[in-house]
């Protein structure tokens, strides 16, 4: 199941959900998971940030970014969420990408089990330097994502890439067959679409990026895509995100189910936008 889920009045609902500890249902748990180490750590979910820091992010737009996952991690609402839970432990990491060969691991993994490893996390991701490289390749930060769990010492209930980013892919393998192979590993990505800009053709902007997230880049159990269309909404927004991905919920009055036929935008419109400019 693919979804869009609104920001503005979202974050009570689901808050008021986990505070009342409202039970959730088992998900299906792929084999691939089931194989791994017994003597791996257990937790509730392991959740890799991929978090965009090409050169279409403005400084003012990741700074944001960081301040939205330090408030996110440190929140009342979040560490509610992470008690609920069958383990009450999750386990982090934080990285940062634009183009195929541009991947940098801010954060590596840590089990985040309360508010102490929750602060250290948050001040970790502040401690970092700002960086930003050119080209955006959504495909290039999947491929990166999906192997870090297996060296993560951890093993989660369930397993889940949580894609940032203001851009289409114009680099690198095309996304879809990108997120197909990430999928049948039996990880779920969800999307978190950046749309404050207005489409511009110097930047390869679209105007349908959060549905793009939905046709081309997210799937797997629960999937859903949360945009964020006004700089005010990203605290909140990433806020929201986490909790849903700790307590392995997706509100159904608040999806709009995505397309299940043809994707309603081309899932190479960044290829092709990247081509029509530069040629190559």
């Amino acid at each position: 199941m693919r979804g869009r889920i609104a920001v503005f009045g979202l974050f009570a609902t689901v808050a008021v959900a986990v505070l009342a500890g409202f039970s959730v249902a088992a998900p299906n748990i792929p084999p691939t998971l089931a194989q791994r180490s017994e003597a791996a750590t257990p937790v509730d979910v392991e959740v890799v940030l991929a978090v965009d820091v090409s050169y279409s992010m403005d400084p003012e737009e990741q700074a944001l970014q960081r301040e939205g996952y330090m408030a996110a991690v440190t929140s009342r609402e979040f560490l509610q969420a992470l008690r609920q839970g069958m383990h009450g432990r999750i386990a982090l990491t934080y990285f940062e990408w634009a183009g195929m060969h541009h991947q940098q691991i801010i954060v590596p993994w840590r089990l985040i089990d309360g508010p102490e490893t929750a602060d250290g996390f948050a001040a970790d991701i502040g401690r970092a330097r700002y960086t930003r490289a050119s080209r955006t390749s959504i495909s290039g930060a999947l491929l990166f994502a999906a192997p870090l769990f297996e060296g993560s010492g951890y093993r989660g209930v369930r397993r889940v890439i949580d894609v940032s980013g203001d851009g289409v892919n114009n680099n690198g393998p095309l996304v879809t067959v990108t997120r197909d192979e990430v999928l049948a590993k039996g990880i779920t990505i969800n999307g978190l679409p950046i749309l404050l800009k207005r489409p511009n053709a110097s930047t390869l902007d679209i105007d349908q990026l959060d549905v793009y997230y939905e046709d081309c880049v997210i799937g797997g159990p629960g999937a859903f895509v949360i945009p964020i269309k006004e700089r005010n909404q990203f605290k909140e927004a990433i806020r929201t995100k986490l909790v849903l991905e700790i307590a392995g919920r997706t509100p159904e009055r608040r999806i709009v189910p995505a397309s299940a036929a043809a994707p309603r935008v081309s899932c190479t419109i960044g290829e092709r936008l990247w081509q029509e400019r530069w040629g190559n």
